[in-house]
């Protein structure tokens, strides 16, 4: 990269501080938090994450240093941007996976929505899962359901959210049919996973290290000559 391309040390000196207003925010979300999937603190957990990648990148640029933080997947997975430089529309991706741990919770949850609305569509509705999958998303906004899923008898999976760069809006109904069928990778501005398998991954990480922490200390006591059952004894005096 070329001097006149780099970042000015105040670029880089003011992405710090970006980072530090991000864990503040970040750590006063947890703080408040209102239960295990409180959406303040995802979205604190994302705008850490941006702010350490944005971060990462200019201290690069600028000294040629990196740091130890890590954005998973976010290189591995998408290809170089060619989408337009100044986008005059975007598109919001969503994906979120769960397991219906508890159905009948769900079917519950599914028969009070009924039961409160004059104009429901019956008990048969309520009395089967998609009936009542139906229901649920009919009554409430995607992220209500993501903070309150375990109330439906839902259990989270994966997760990942897409911002994808146009030139122009689409036009109204355009895509309704075949919703995910025209996305350019390479117009994905940023994407946010959130998956059970980074936590896998810390945990192998620290297993590893307790591993090794055993082991050294396994070696230390190796190390350590063994005494037989006289040597540590002072011979006796002749004259005793």
């Amino acid at each position: 990269m070329s001097d006149a391309a780099q970042p000015t040390a105040a670029e880089v000196r003011a992405a710090a501080e970006a980072i530090k207003t991000a864990l503040d925010r970040h750590l006063a979300a947890v703080e408040r938090r209102s239960g295990e999937d409180d959406p303040a603190v995802y979205e604190a957990f994302n705008q850490l994450a941006a702010a350490a990648e944005a971060y990462d990148e200019l201290l690069y640029d600028r000294y040629d240093e990196v740091t130890p933080f890590e954005i998973p997947g976010a290189e591995e997975t998408l290809p170089p941007y060619t989408g337009p430089e100044e986008p005059n529309a975007l598109s919001v991706l969503i994906r979120r996976d769960y397991a219906v741990a508890e159905p009948q919770r769900l079917l519950a949850q599914a028969q009070r929505i009924e039961a409160a609305d004059d104009e429901g569509t019956g008990a048969e509705a309520a009395g089967t899962v998609h009936g009542a999958l139906g229901i649920l998303f009919g009554e409430f906004e995607p992220d209500e359901i993501a903070s309150r899923h375990k109330e439906f008898g839902l259990e989270e999976g994966d997760s990942t959210l897409w911002v994808t760069a146009a030139e122009e809006p689409a036009d109204p109904g355009e895509w309704l049919e075949a919703p995910f069928e025209s996305i350019d990778p390479q117009h994905v501005v940023c994407r946010f996973d959130v998956s059970a398998v980074f936590d896998d991954e810390i945990d192998d990480i620290e297993d590893i290290e307790d591993i090794e922490d055993e082991e050294e200390t396994d070696d230390d006591l190796e190390d350590e000559p063994e005494l037989d059952g006289d040597e540590d004894l002072e011979p006796l005096d002749a004259d005793r």
